[in-house]
């Protein structure tokens, strides 16, 4: 499985964040580009303990797919997200992908640069396996708008 910790497939993610457009439009969901930038960038808050995530009701069923954070398949259409992930409020494209990036290269450093390892639904991971949720979630979000 891929990891966002290996340097070529930060290089393929950086390659097609880079390919993202303003207009780009999103295969599925309800978030423009902008606004998923911004989403992505929040999530990536998680692992270094800027954002704190509260699990809340469903987390409490999260370990029976923690599987789902780094296994093979990718994620379904329509998952659902934490509140503090949810971005409904408009976005200036080139401010959030500058934000996006800040925090890609925060990550991008290796897996010591994960704090927190409890992650809000899936209860606690490794670094490796936050590395590889971190590339499904990018790839996701990136497939979302065709890049």
């Amino acid at each position: 499985m891929k990891s966002f910790f290996d340097p070529k497939v930060q290089a393929e993610l950086l390659g097609r964040l880079l390919t993202l457009e303003p207009g780009s439009p999103a295969l599925w969901g309800h978030m423009d580009a902008a606004q998923m930038l911004a989403h992505c960038a929040e999530a990536m808050k998680m692992p270094t303990g800027e954002l704190k995530v509260r699990g809340g009701f469903p987390s409490l069923f999260g370990w029976l797919l923690k599987k789902v954070a780094y296994d093979e398949r990718p994620f379904r259409h329509g998952a659902p997200t934490a509140r503090e992930l949810a971005i409904a409020e408009p976005r200036q494209f080139e401010v959030e992908k500058a934000c996006l990036l800040a925090e890609y290269l925060k990550l991008a450093k290796g897996p010591g640069s994960i704090a927190n390892l409890r992650h809000p639904f899936f209860g606690t991971l490794t670094r490796d396996q936050w590395g590889i949720l971190l590339f499904k979630h990018l790839d996701h979000h990136f497939r979302q708008f065709g890049v």
